[in-house]
């Protein structure tokens, strides 16, 4: 483990390639070699152990995200998920043909006539909301246990003439608020928003959804009452539990309405794979740099990646007429401090702003989080989300490893198994910058697995593919022209 590592010159880390271990290794400069091209290869970085669960003989439609898996894994493109993934995919099946089969009743069809909206006095006078007929999934597990994946694979099998959104939950929220300021003093704005987003889609798929707002908290359960009376089918991803959503939140009472009517209107599902496989992508190949001082060096290796551009001061806009002041940017790479991002009055909707414009960050001085800089932390886990969400690239230099970083927060339960110690120090000084917060307890397996995958080779194979790919349809674009 690397513990507040000061270097002379940078190191790099590599996450060692075991389900249950958690320890790096310092790769000196030559070894890492972390700026080499490398050919794209189409892999399932997500794969699982050997003693997998085979799928057979069951009765499917000839299509949807359990027979794309068979289909994947009898090519070689996949290797066999373990049980729980097996049992999540099957309860996507299941609500695939369901949809599938209720596709005229649910109006699916962007083809097809759109429900009549109801007005106020209307939507009054009926005795009860008009639900789907279909309920929708919500899923949730530990971190790693590819939920997004298992999403992702169930949308991509859906009809592309279906009413459909795949969407974060963070830009889901953005948007929410957007539309609100939008019809600023209607009697009920929520019900205006709620029948615009359910006529560009019936079917919702929401990843990440996690609640730390109080505003977002008092907004959701209203809303999602109107969405559902709609029509809405929601199908959901999520580190918690619906019971655990929001959990020692301000003013949660007024919040459980919705914990009622999203376990009403969605079956949930629990995976329980207790395999983190981003943590089995390859490492050695990141560009996540450990050690203090690093600013010439990081600043030098964000020049090779803009190659012969100049970088500037720019400018990027976020949603509602806000912008974003980016210190350095070129070719598609900005250049941020840590406090120029996280320690600022800035949330998810900069951040999203920020990535619609560049596709690589380079972030100076991530450091060790505890109390004294809590907020910054809440912002850090919310930039790790958003870029993760965009799959862009991330050259950092930090305090420690990933690990390292969230050493001092724990959750409340965590604080309380603490026992004092028994040696000459006091336990004050032992917990001294000790962070006892709940939602960032929680929230820091997942963004400490999110920077080990960011790190990994599969990753930057596939954002380098990306890349190549956007290169080649501008080219091509330009030579049609």
């Amino acid at each position: 483990m690397i513990n507040n590592l000061v270097a002379e010159k940078p190191c790099y880390f590599e996450k060692c390639c075991q389900i249950h271990s958690s320890a790096y290794r310092i790769l000196d400069q030559a070894e890492s070699n972390i700026f080499k091209s490398h050919p794209f290869i189409t892999t399932f970085t997500r794969s699982a152990t050997s003693d997998a669960v085979k799928i057979t003989n069951r009765e499917t439609s000839g299509s949807g995200p359990l027979v794309e898996y068979e289909r994947r894994i009898a090519n070689g493109d996949l290797v066999d998920g373990d049980s729980c993934q097996v049992e999540t995919l099957t309860e996507l099946q299941r609500l695939y043909d369901e949809l599938v089969e209720s596709a005229d009743e649910c109006q699916l069809d962007r083809n097809s006539e759109k429900p009549v909206r109801h007005g106020w006095l209307w939507s009054r006078l009926l005795s009860h909301p008009s639900h789907s007929p279909v309920k929708g999934l919500y899923l949730y597990g530990g971190v790693g246990t590819g939920k997004t994946m298992l999403m992702d694979l169930f949308y991509d099998q859906l009809p592309s003439n279906w009413r459909k959104k795949r969407i974060h939950f963070h830009d889901f929220m953005l948007n929410v608020h957007s539309l609100l300021q939008k019809h600023k003093g209607l009697s009920d704005p929520l019900e205006v928003v709620a029948g615009e987003i359910s006529d560009d889609a019936v079917l919702l798929c929401l990843d990440e959804f996690m609640v730390t707002d109080v505003a977002d908290a008092l907004i959701l359960n209203r809303l999602f009452r109107h969405l559902f009376s709609k029509g809405i089918i929601l199908v959901s991803t999520s580190n918690r539990a619906p019971d655990n959503l929001y959990e020692g939140g301000l003013q949660r009472d007024l919040f459980l309405p919705f914990i009622a009517t999203l376990k009403e209107r969605c079956i949930a599902h629990e995976i329980g794979s207790s395999t983190d496989y981003r943590r089995l992508t390859s490492g050695g190949q990141g560009f996540y740099l450990v050690g203090r001082d690093l600013s010439v060096f990081l600043k030098k290796k964000f020049q090779e990646l803009i190659g012969e551009g100049t970088a500037t001061p720019q400018e990027v806009e976020v949603v509602m007429g806000r912008t974003l002041q980016v210190p350095l940017g070129a070719n598609g790479c900005a250049y941020f401090t840590f406090e120029e991002l996280c320690d600022q009055p800035l949330g998810a909707a900069d951040y999203f702003g920020l990535f619609k414009k560049f596709h690589t960050l380079a972030l100076e001085g991530i450091p060790i989080f505890g109390l004294s800089n809590k907020a910054a932390a809440h912002r850090f886990v919310t930039l790790v989300d958003v870029i993760y969400e965009n799959k862009a690239r991330l050259l950092c230099s930090a305090d420690g490893s990933p690990l390292d970083l969230f050493q001092k927060v724990v959750t409340i339960s965590e604080a309380k198994q603490r026992a004092p110690r028994t040696s000459s120090r006091s336990r004050k000084n032992d917990e001294a910058d000790l962070c006892v917060d709940n939602e960032l307890g929680f929230a820091k397996d997942r963004t400490i697995s999110r920077l080990t995958e960011i790190n990994s080779r599969e990753y930057l194979e596939h954002h380098a593919a990306m890349l190549a790919e956007k290169k080649e349809s501008v080219d091509q674009n330009v030579v049609e022209a």
